[in-house]
């Protein structure tokens, strides 16, 4: 009996840092792994997420999905998807121009 391959993204675990990296639900958790990636990775794992989803998936996600992203994901999502609109984004008319903080 051959045992199961488990299909997982080609992402580096340094952006799952607070994660066991092999227990992750990559299809349930999609919406925290997109925000993730958006967030913190760059056009390569972008590029991965899309592949990964699907394009339309991790479209969806941002714009109504996702309740929030710092500003500088925002722009982030907005260059790598110019389909996107900031005004149509659930994470930007969430926040509603409060300010939050970081460690």
């Amino acid at each position: 009996m051959k045992a199961s391959v488990k299909h997982i993204p080609n992402l580096h675990p340094k952006f799952f840092w607070d994660f066991r990296f092999d227990s992750i639900d990559w299809d349930g958790g999609y919406k925290m792994v997109i925000a993730r990636i958006i967030e913190r990775g760059g056009h390569d794992q972008i590029d991965e997420i899309v592949r990964f989803y699907g394009r339309e998936k991790v479209i969806t996600a941002v714009r109504d999905e996702i309740s929030f992203l710092p500003n500088y994901a925002i722009e982030n999502a907005l260059k790598f998807f110019p389909e996107l609109k900031r005004e149509d984004m659930y994470c930007y008319l969430n926040r509603k121009d409060k300010p939050y903080h970081w460690i």
